[in-house]
Parts: structure tokens; sequence; C-alpha cells
């Protein structure tokens, strides 16, 4: 796979932390004002403002309680045809190994896999992390989209769900590949919509294995819109171009959604787990009416606290209200990818700890150098014990079936 079609499919991954996105910081020659001239000139690629503000920083090295993190992703397929993940080669990211010290660090319980494949592929996945530690990672399976296109895929992939549950898989993966990347021939003809009755037999599979979707299907607001001066997120998709979907014959963010809470109404016994934050963080007028109108949706925080944070007083109503139903989550992706802006570091952690825990002011939603997500900074919501335990594990424990 080329780093170009990995970055693309890693998208959905990301926010971890974005350091070397962006370009480095301008040299002092670069910063000077021309001879005689009373302005300088600075790029706002360049521009790496200190705040001046006189506020409390609260280090949380360890959460308060333990933590199961619903959203990482420790393997990748090994190949991708225009985004669409295709194959049972799996690339892992990290060893049990490598990870464990970390989770001990930040006193992780669990963390969940999301992207751990199909057939084969799941089956390796299953054996590196999950076998030796059943007590620390779990895996969800993937559907076989080069499959897609045949037809008997619908009673295929439902048997694929079966047996991915008897191996040892205890969840299904839908990442954005349906609806803004998987067309009719894989990679070419029309997109396939995410509500298509194909998939039907394969939801009504996850409801009665128990096994949770989930499921990714649009990205923020921003990228449906023109990469131009009124884009608050111009610098992200000014350096990932292929990040937006705006123009072509992609369906908007709103007709994703849509799409998206058809399956969710036809699909009543199916437990979904909407990431981040519904999909949505930047309306959580929206995400509230769906919270309401669909029982079997729960939602994970995953990469969405540079939005939850910057509505500090929105967002501690809506963790109030719905503190049996949202999971904790950050999109984490080990170091062993060879995309830059995808780090797994402890600080990761200490921030969505920071904003969890504390009421601190002003502070970073990811590791320095620069914010990846837009030119904002962020503020605590200081949940109580009681909202805290749900949201670190005791919620995703119940949908997991486990004991803890």
């Amino acid at each position: 796979m080329s780093k170009l079609n990995r970055r693309r499919w890693l998208e959905s991954v990301g926010a971890a932390a974005i350091a070397g996105a962006l370009p480095s910081p301008a040299s002092s020659a670069q910063l000077k004002s021309p001879e005689g001239a009373g302005k300088m000139k600075l790029d706002l690629a360049d521009f790496r403002p200190k705040s001046m503000l006189h506020v409390p920083e609260t280090k949380v090295a360890r959460s308060r309680y333990p933590v199961i993190d619903i959203h990482t992703h420790l393997s990748i397929r090994a190949k991708s045809v225009n985004g669409v993940g295709i194959g049972e080669k799996m690339e892992f990211l990290a060893t049990p190994e490598t990870l464990l010290p970390v989770m001990d660090r930040k006193n992780l319980r669990i963390m969940v896999n999301l992207t751990g494949g199909s057939g084969k592929g799941l089956e390796e996945t299953i054996q590196r992390f999950q076998q030796p530690h059943p007590d620390r990672f779990l895996t969800f399976t993937e559907p076989a989209w080069d499959h897609s296109n045949q037809p008997a895929y619908p009673k295929f992939q439902a048997d694929e769900i079966a047996r991915a549950h008897r191996a040892g898989a205890r969840g299904v993966k839908i990442l954005k590949t349906l609806g803004l990347y998987l067309r009719e021939n894989i990679s070419e003809g029309r997109l396939v919509k995410i509500d298509d009755p194909r998939f039907d037999p394969m939801w009504d599979a996850c409801g009665s294995l128990d096994m949770p979707v989930a499921i990714h299907v649009s990205d923020p607001e921003a990228f449906f819109l023109p990469t131009d001066n009124t884009n608050e997120r111009f610098e992200e998709l000014n350096n990932h171009p292929d990040w937006s979907f705006h123009g072509k014959d992609f369906p908007s963010n709103k007709e994703l959604l849509e799409a998206r809470n058809r399956v969710l109404a036809k699909h009543p016994k199916t437990q979904f787990i909407v990431l981040h934050v519904g999909n949505n963080a930047e309306n959580l007028p929206y995400v509230s009416e769906c919270m309401d109108r669909f029982p079997n949706m729960a939602v994970e925080i995953a990469a969405r606290v540079g939005e939850l944070g910057r509505q500090p007083r929105m967002s501690r109503k809506f963790f109030e209200k719905y503190q049996d139903r949202i999971l904790f989550g950050t999109d984490a992706v080990p170091n062993g990818t060879d995309t830059p802006q995808q780090v797994f570091v402890d600080e990761l952690y200490e921030i969505y700890y920071r904003f969890l825990e504390t009421e601190d002011e002003y502070f970073d939603y990811a590791p320095a150098p620069v914010p990846p997500q837009g030119r904002w900074r962020i503020y605590g919501i200081g949940l109580p014990d009681s909202i805290l335990k749900k949201v670190y594990y005791e919620n995703a424990a119940r949908i997991l079936k486990l004991s803890m």
C-alpha cells in the first residue's frame, strides 16, 4: 500500500496527534520586517501564539477510574484501493508488549481494536492481541467490502459475521468506506448508499449475536464545504486536499447522516455505537435529537474533544443527559504507521482525562506543536465521579457484556 493511500485510509483514525503535519516554525529571517517597513510579514502556518492567560493547569497522568478505550486501531488491512480496504492480509501497528506499559501508566484496562479485519486476517489479529491478553484487548471485525458487488453478498456477509463471532470478534466496525468510498465495482461506478438493503442481513446478524456496530459514516461539516477563507479548518484541508468531500458526486453531510438514521430505525434490535459523537460533534442539538429518536444509539468521543471542549457548557449538559450512552474513545494509532501525524503518546490520554475530569480553561486539545483541526483551544467539563465511571468503563462494559 502506498503512503498516500494509507494516509487517505487512515484519515478516519486521526486526531491522536499531529506532530509534523504542518510546516515547520519560521526562521528568524522569515520573521524580519522588510527594511523600512512598519509591518512584519508572517505566514499563518508559522504563527505559534503563546497564551498570556494565567489559569490553572492540571496534569492528569492517570484517569480517576479504569478506562475502556472503545476506539483504537492496532491493525489495518494491508491492501487498499482508492480508500477501500480489501483482502484479508493485515498490517500490525504494535505488539502487546509495547502497548501494555502505556496502558498501565494511563490506567487503560482494555483497548478495543476496531479494525481487526476479516477472515484469516481477523484470526491473526485475535491471535496477536486478544488470545494472549483477553482481559486487555478486544477485537472488532470488518465487512468484506470486496465481495459487496456479488449477487450472494447479503447472505455471505451475514454468515461472515457469525463466523467472526465464533472466532472471538466482539463487534463490527463500519468505516466511512460505506457512503464515501465504496462504489458498485469497488472503486468505480456509483457510490453505494449506507442504507442499501443488501446490508440488512448483516445488521440483523449483529443484533441477533449481540455484536455492537461501531459506525463512522461522515466527517466534520467543514469537510463538505469549499476550502476557502471562510472554512475554519482551512489549514487542515489545505494540507490534505484529498480529505475534502466537497463537490464531485459525494453526498452531503446531511444525506449521509439521514441514511445512517434510516439504518438505525430499520434495525432497532441492533446496538449501534455512532463514532465521533454521532459524526456531528459540532451540532449537539442534532445528535441529541438522534439519541432521543433511537434508543439503540450510543456515541463515543474519539477525536472530538476539540469540538466538545470549545462548547463546554453545552457538552456538560449533553454528558449529563446521555450519561448512560456515552463511551470513552480516542482513535489512537500506535507508532508503527508510516503516516507521521498518527502518533500514540501518553499526552493524548492526558488531554482526554483533563477534559473530562477538570475545569481547566483554554488548553490544547491535541499534543503540540499545532492544533490539528483548527486554531482554537478547549475547556474542561469537570464531570462528577458518577458520570466519569460510566463514560470511562461502565457503559462500554455493559454494551460489550464484560464484568469489571
